[in-house]
């Protein structure tokens, strides 16, 4: 198996580094790296039977049916006809085996699909149009805009100035923002000269294949000269090249040694935890089935000593054979008699119900998505039941709660609100798709996608506010957004984030538009005028400083400092003239923090031009220094942005999908526990926490965990255990170190008191997964009503779904929409792809498909709960009438001198799985619901007992079994005690073996149909018609075969001549089955009736209402919008990475000249061009208020103080 299996694992251990040349295949080749093919499939043609077979005969009831099979081929022992085991066992395996290959062919459509895609690769000195599974390491490709990149490359040269590319990275790491990669100088001259290419022959040295995707490591030697590589370098398989013509790679690593498929994880063969039970459950049916079984041979040895040498005199044997050689044949024998404790039909059966329990997810309706012509896909068969008993939801964020469309929404400005819209009496509207939007057509470089509502912000920018244009004129400055016009007009930004990128482009369409920049100078395009700002310092992002400012000289010679970040760090930096401005601002902060926004406050200040020449040589020195660099930059930014004046705040609205915060509150009140593992940043991932419900204001706390080292994340895990818990016993909590060393134990659920949130970022999280740790985390995780997990690489997402597997006694559901969520898919119990802006990898390691998020509480509340509630009915109710049918053949053994006879007629025997109880069974458990989809949606508490395996249980197994012991004592002592010395009314006997077991069936039968009409909760017409057909059917074979004509025949075969005829004629008979019958049913029904009166489950209670309600309920009260009113921030709203600023300013990110271009405004907002406000810029107010004005009590800003124009008449 060298197919990504045991060979290449041995391979990947030895390689400690990699060595390659470029343009050499021959010595790459003398390495044996990969190649670029991949492969998910698990089967070949050749190898499709054998390891098939194999994994089917893993299943112990495979197994033991085979065991079977050879027995019943030994004469001496077989009291059955070897084909009554042959064709269920047949039968089975094809069916499995045909629901393997397609899934399979699947697999190998979709390999075949990536290997084939073509890529140009450079073959003795031409460009040749080659498949991905033929490129290998060391080869030179080159890739066009929007093109995947098709290995893991190192980068040579682009079509870019300094050789820069750009790359969407989310099938890595799920972000949609550009990243900038740069090639090294040496190769960048190479450009695109096909011979220049032909003869690099550099060669690499580095690390090995391995699942980091934020580090690299290698050299590149090129005429006896070292370059060192690092992960700028790099282009990794999965991403896509944007906004670049062309670029040209050296292959590193191919197909399975790919940082992507590194990340990707094992494909694991996935069994329910009914399938384990069941397993289970086969073991102890084994075991009793020999104990009957020799209880019976023992019983064969005494009886043979005591009776059979007087029971031979008058029937002689063909072999003395003593009184052990009997018993044990008679073992043998018996073991093939109660075979129908496990009857093969089971695993038939359950086959068919899980395909059709598929098709009703694929076939629903209402998890369709038109916009994007995508319905649910079940894309495995074997899983259904476990979608109702979900404990944990591991769920990536963008792309999966989010659209990752970020929307500009409102803003505050000098302590004036912009963004509701209100009618004529003032009370305010909510905004729909028919709400009118403001116009922009006056800005000729305005954005067509951009929609804002409310036109007093327009009107104020046109009215030339000086807040408002210094609010706008900071947003087109202060960032690292890079702009790309290839036609004049048309302007693209790439920003580092889409909150960036969505502030940039408010500032844009209100007038104030960003167009180009250059390592010292940023230009933009102010109310129709072009103006270019000397651009003397960006104070860039980091994790601590939450905040980034420019500091830039206007045309007028102005130094200005302008500032953007989070709402309390900016407070902390503000000067004391805005305290009554900071008020206000924090009550609309608030406001939108309440709906969900993401916020960030905008501040400025002017520079005294001595003081920054003095500060700007202090930043240079501290910038060049070798020790301490970052502590002494942060000191000068803390020198420099302070006193500040603030101007006002932004609100944006990372829009989420239809339907999140409901589909989450719906999971919750079902008591599934949801956890984010977000590759995004912290503050990102906690502002969708509360505006999707999964972090509320009224949780008693949310803890970070944020610690840099083992100890300070022990620490503070301990700090929020102990408030969680405070009069817990911390041994009690915590194991010492080593404790599960001798294996994994379970974690039991605990209380906590009240509702608390938990937020662990990526290098945090790092330590909690390790072994000493790792309880830690777990306990109190498991004790949070909602976690977080952000800046997460795909390979700890595997990690804390294994985490939880290992230690809690839970099945997990992992949801995601990117290559980056395929290992956590992988590695859940259930893996569910969401069809996204991400590509296709997580579909395609998925087990269940669809296109929106809120789709998942109708798959896991409808479809999940009534598998499996039908799922373990089947169960109940099969394990109960085999068990039935087979305890009577035990309990006439003690009667007919333990000869393996059988009670039953051989054709009864054989058809009663296959016709006579198959279908009604199968109706059942596909059709049977207790409540229908409103009902469920409506009490989501019913999916509790799944969660907990009150439905089917190894203690509900036990009941079973009770039960049809009880059946069978009255199915068989009833007919035999009414059959014994019973003639009939015209005198002749009936008390013979024939019409005994024709009676003992037909109670039988008619048994087991009235306990499944118990157990069903919804007939429909195909139920009734498999009830009633298949007691039809009985009694049609059954007088058919017990007729003249079938024994003339065969009468070897056709023995039961007239038997039905003679016995089902008779009123005693019936009366005998009626008793039974009643008999059999009259404790489960005192049973149920006590239960449900007494103690009534949360199914009994709702199937209460329904009956009360007796008709479909009315649709649930529309959920009107709740408006909170909360003093937590909705966040800061940008990366806390380290942004584009060292970029900015180096230079490296220069481009080609732009096209010359005229402003793209007509000259507005100046008395010369006949400008008419019109509406509330022109002082009209529908509430009678006057426009425009300031908010009273607000100190006067020096910004207020200048205007840029002096018409008197405004």
């Amino acid at each position: 198996m060298s197919f990504f299996g045991v060979d290449f694992a041995r391979k990947k251990e030895r390689e400690l580094e990699r060595k390659l040349r470029a343009n050499d295949r021959e010595y790459n080749l003398s390495f044996k790296y990969a190649t670029n093919a991949i492969k998910t499939s698990k089967y070949h043609f050749i190898t499709f039977l054998p390891l098939n077979l194999f994994e089917q005969f893993q299943r112990i009831a495979n197994a033991y049916f085979l065991f079977l099979l050879v027995l019943q081929v030994i004469p001496q022992i077989s009291s059955l006809s070897w084909f009554t085991t042959v064709v269920p066992l047949v039968l089975v395996l094809t069916v499995t085996a045909a629901k393997d290959a397609t899934d399979d062919i699947n697999r190998h459509r979709s390999d075949n699909q990536v290997n084939n895609r073509k890529v140009e690769v450079l073959i003795d000195r031409k460009l040749r149009s080659e498949k991905w599974m033929d490129v290998q390491v060391g080869d030179i490709i080159k890739l066009e805009n929007n093109q995947f990149v098709t290995a893991d490359l190192l980068l040579l040269s682009s079509s870019e100035p300094l050789n820069l590319v750009y790359i969407e990275t989310a099938e890595l790491d799920g972000e949609t923002n550009l990243k900038v990669r740069q090639a090294l100088p040496v190769t960048g001259d190479l450009g695109d000269d096909i011979e220049k290419l032909a003869d690099f022959n550099g060669e690499v040295r580095c690390e090995p294949p391995n699942n980091r995707l934020d580090r690299f490591t290698g050299t590149l030697t090129i005429a006896g000269q070292k370059y060192p590589l690092d992960n700028e370098k790099i282009l990794l398989r999965g991403c896509t090249l944007r906004n670049t013509e062309w670029c040209f790679g050296l292959v590193l690593f191919g197909g399975p040694e790919t940082k992507l498929m590194q990340n990707c994880g094992k494909s694991t063969f996935k069994r329910t935890s009914v399938d384990r039970l069941m397993n289970v459950l086969v073991l102890c049916i084994f075991g009793f089935l020999a104990f009957m079984c020799t209880i019976l041979a023992i019983g064969n040895f005494f009886w043979e000593r005591n009776e059979g040498s007087e029971f031979i005199v008058f029937l002689p044997r063909e072999n003395q054979n003593g009184a052990g050689i009997s018993a044990f044949l008679t073992f043998w024998s018996y073991v093939i008699i109660l075979n129908t404790v496990v009857p093969i039909s089971l695993y038939v059966s359950v086959e068919i119900i899980r395909l059709g329990n598929s098709f009703y997810i694929e076939w629903d309706r209402k998890m369709y998505y038109s916009r994007n012509d995508t319905p649910a896909e079940a894309r495995t068969t074997t899983l259904n039941e476990e979608l109702g008993q979900i404990k944990y939801v591991f769920s990536d964020k963008t792309g999966t709660l989010t659209q990752n469309i970020m929307v500009f929404n409102k803003c505050s400005i000098n302590g004036k609100s912009y963004g509701d819209v209100y009618d004529y009496t003032g009370q305010r509207l909510e905004i729909t798709e028919d709400t009118d939007t403001v116009d922009f057509s006056f800005n000729l470089l305005a954005d067509s996608r951009f929609m804002f509502h409310d036109h007093a912000l327009v009107e104020a920018v046109k009215l030339e506010n000086p807040e408002v244009h210094a609010f706008f004129r900071l947003l087109a400055l202060c960032h690292t957004v890079m702009a790309e016009e290839k036609k004049e007009g048309e302007i693209f930004y790439q920003a580092q984030s889409p909150d960036e990128g969505a502030l940039v482009t408010a500032a844009r369409n209100f007038g104030f538009v960003f167009r180009s920049r250059t390592p010292d100078s940023v230009s933009i395009v102010e109310m129709g005028q072009q103006r270019s700002y000397e651009l003397l310092a960006i104070l860039d992002f980091n994790n601590v400083r939450k905040r980034m400012s420019v500091i830039v000289r206007s045309p007028e010679g102005k130094l200005s400092l302008y500032c953007k970040g989070a709402d309390t760090i900016i407070y902390e930096r503000l000067h004391q003239s805005c305290s009554k401005l900071m008020e206000v601002t924090t009550e609309h902060l608030n406001e939108f923090a309440g709906e969900g926004l993401r916020t960030l406050a905008l501040a400025y200040k002017d520079l005294d031009e001595e003081y920054f020449i003095q500060w700007k040589q202090r930043h240079h020195e501290a910038s060049t220094a070798l020790d301490d660099r970052e502590g002494r930059l942060d000191q000068l930014y803390e020198e420099i942005e302070k006193d500040l004046l603030l101007l006002g705040a932004t609100a944006i609205e990372d829009k989420l999908q239809d339907g999140v915060p409901q589909t989450i509150e719906q999971l919750a009140k079902a008591d599934i526990k949801i956890w984010v593992l977000t590759g995004d940043k912290q503050e990102t991932a906690e502002n969708i926490g509360y505006s999707c419900n999964l972090l509320r204001e009224e949780m008693n706390e949310v803890f970070i965990i944020s610690g840099n080292s083992p100890e300070d994340v022990r620490q503070e895990l301990r700090n929020a255990q102990t408030a969680i818990k405070p009069a817990s016993d911390e041994d009690s909590v915590f194991l010492p170190q080593g404790t599960v060393s001798n294996g994994p134990t379970v974690v039991s659920e605990e209380v906590a008191n009240g509702e608390y949130g938990l937020v662990i970022n990526g290098h945090s999280l790092a330590y909690a997964l390790e072994r000493s740790l790792e309880l830690d985390f777990l306990k109190t995780a498991c004790m949070c009503k909602a976690v977080i997990c952000c800046r997460v690489t795909p390979l700890q997402k595997a990690q804390v779904v294994e985490l939880v597997k290992k230690y809690k006694k839970a099945v997990t559901l992992a949801i995601g929409d990117g290559a980056n969520d395929v290992s956590m898919i992988k590695a859940a119990h259930i893996g569910v792809g969401i069809s996204g802006q991400e590509g296709m990898q997580a579909v395609l390691s998925s087990d269940y498909s669809f296109a929106q998020f809120r789709f998942l509480q109708r798959l896991l509340l409808v479809h999940g709960r009534w598998s499996y509630l039908r799922m373990c009915k089947f169960l109940r109710y099969f394990f109960y009438k085999n068990f039935t049918f087979t305890f009577v053949h035990f309990w006439y053994a003690f009667f007919c001198g333990f000869s393996a006879q059988t009670v039953y007629d051989e054709w009864f025997i054989t058809l009663y799985n296959l016709v006579y109880t198959a279908l009604p069974v199968l109706g059942m458990s596909l059709f049977d619901q207790d409540v229908n989809d409103v009902w469920s949606f409506q009490h989501p508490q019913l999916y509790i007992p799944g969660q907990l395996n009150l439905y089917f249980s190894k203690k509900t197994f036990f009941k079973c079994a009770l039960h049809s012991c009880y059946s069978s004592l009255v199915l068989f002592f009833i007919p035999y005690a009414a059959m014994h010395d019973t003639v009939r009314g015209d005198g002749k006997d009936i008390s013979d073996y024939q019409s005994f077991a024709l009676l003992t069936q037909t109670c039988l039968l008619f048994a087991v149909t009235i306990q499944l009409g118990l157990e069903m909760s919804y007939w429909t017409a195909v139920n009734t018609f498999f009830v009633l057909g298949s007691l039809g059917m009985y009694f049609a074979v059954t007088f058919t075969m017990y007729s003249n004509g079938m024994f003339l025949m065969l009468p070897s075969v056709f023995s039961f001549i007239g038997t039905a005829r003679n016995s089902l004629s008779q009123p005693n008979v019936w009366l005998t089955i009626f008793l039974t019958s009643i008999l059999c049913v009259l404790p489960v029904i005192t049973y149920r009736f006590l239960f449900i009166q007494l103690c009534p489950t949360i199914n009994d209670k709702v199937m209460f209402k329904v009956r009360q309600a007796k008709a479909t309920p009315p649709p649930p009260p529309r959920r009107t919008r709740i408006r909170r009113t909360s003093s937590r921030r909705s966040g800061y709203a940008f990366s806390h990475a380290q942004g584009y600023g060292d970029l900015v300013t180096s230079g490296r990110f220069l481009r080609r000249p732009a096209v010359s271009r005229s402003s793209g405004f007509p000259n507005i907002g100046r008395p010369t061009t006949g400008f008419s406000p019109m509406g509330r810029s022109a002082g009209y107010s529908p509430t009678g208020r006057p426009q425009n004005t300031k908010t009273p009590d607000v100190e006067v800003t020096s910004l207020q103080m200048y205007r840029t124009f002096s018409d008197p008449a405004l």
